[in-house]
């Protein structure tokens, strides 16, 4: 079978997600220091603490980027298997990577691999946030506005000076002076926009991460838990749904920032509450995708659609109201079938039906696709009328 890209190197780095985070960062701190040194020269006492301290957290900043970037979320091994084979039956097994998941993991289709508590996929680290890494990127999120506010307070004062240069040239001799160019000048500035942006856009990823870990579960977990609360049990089931990971804030937070930097599990075996086993939360989710699986319609393609992401021969109203996620679309011949399980009034979700099965290739072949090119497939004959939209 493929494996996946090379994952944990430097060649990561050069992919556009880390360059451009990388690229503000640098822009920031370059900047900052340059204004510094002529707002606040480090010939006296505050000003060789203040760029000190400033450019502490851009090494803080870095250190944490690059250790979530390369040591990766932790990836479960090809072909895993439990020791105990009477345990497969509560695990769900993964095609691609040819082996079972563990619990709290997930396939990561732009890793191609199995991910051990997987969160999300982070295109400016250019990997997942999981298991191994979760620790390190949330200080990066912490670290990052941090120094973005020291940046600004820097930054906002020397725009001023710069703009009032032949003021305190004359009547504040005594005082730095702070000479920018036209240049200089657009640069402080972007450098401001971006900082205020960091501090806005990263300071809010960096509360949804830490609410994260204070509750024990991350964005992919609450979707299910949503799932599990909701669903209709069988009369084998326990009345209620338990989430297993909730150990307590305090224990929670324990289970990710620890002194070495490395969580407490080994990313297979997790602590759970009383009346809870390692296979509670993975049993709920072999359930959920048995509903899934039972409401999935086949549908017969009847128009090409080439997978583009804005469609215009398609129409404006497909072209416009294209679904919100960065999930794939997929070109769909005529004569093509799929298995939808997801509606939108004007796409669908779902599954080639038989793809490149003679090539041997076992990755399924999933994404988004105009919904006036199928029809749905009932018995024998094609139905006109489509499925109800979500």
């Amino acid at each position: 079978m493929s494996r996946s890209r090379h994952v944990g190197t430097w060649r990561q780095i050069f992919h556009w997600g880390p360059m451009l985070a990388l690229s503000v960062i640098i822009v920031i701190a370059w900047m900052t220091v340059v204004c510094d040194l002529m707002w606040w020269p480090i010939t006296s006492t505050g000003g060789c603490i203040n760029l000190l301290v400033f450019l502490m957290w851009v090494a803080l900043t870095f250190y944490n980027y690059f250790r979530a970037a390369l040591l990766g979320p932790g990836f479960v091994p090809y072909g895993y298997k439990p020791k105990n084979e009477s345990d497969c039956d509560k695990l769900q097994y993964c095609q691609v990577c040819e082996g079972y998941k563990t619990p709290r993991s997930h396939h990561c289709r732009k890793c191609e691999r199995c991910v051990m508590k997987m969160d999300h996929h982070c295109p400016w680290i250019n990997t997942c946030c999981g298991h191994l890494n979760h620790c390190s990127f949330i200080w990066f999120l912490f670290f990052a506005p941090c120094g973005c506010i020291h940046a600004i307070f820097i930054l906002i004062p020397s725009i001023y000076r710069a703009l009032n240069f032949h003021w305190y040239l004359y009547y504040r001799r005594e005082e730095p002076l702070v000479e920018l160019g036209v240049v200089g000048f657009i640069c402080t500035m972007f450098a401001i926009g971006l900082a205020i942006g960091v501090v806005i856009a990263v300071g809010m990823l960096f509360y949804i991460q830490l609410k994260s870990v204070w509750k024990n579960e991350t964005g992919i977990e609450n979707w299910i838990i949503e799932k599990a609360e909701d669903r209709l049990r069988g009369e084998d089931e326990e009345e209620e749904f338990i989430y297993p990971y909730n150990l307590g804030w305090k224990e929670n937070l324990r289970q990710v920032f620890t002194f070495t930097g490395r969580p407490k599990s080994d990313g297979i075996t997790w602590q759970v509450v009383d009346g809870c086993d390692q296979f509670t939360f993975t049993i709920e989710q072999i359930h959920q995708k048995a509903e899934k699986r039972e409401r999935t319609v086949e549908y017969t393609i009847i128009s090409d659609y080439g997978g583009s992401l804005f469609p215009i021969s398609k129409g404006c109203k497909v072209m416009y109201c294209i679904p919100c996620t960065d999930e794939p679309r997929i070109p769909v011949k005529t004569g093509d079938h799929v298995l939808v399980t997801r509606w939108k009034k004007h796409w669908l979700y779902g599954t080639k039906v038989g793809n490149d099965s003679d090539n041997g290739n076992k990755k399924r072949i999933r994404g988004w696709f105009p919904r006036q090119c199928a029809r749905e497939i009932i018995g024998n004959d094609i139905s006109e009328s489509d499925k109800k939209d979500d």
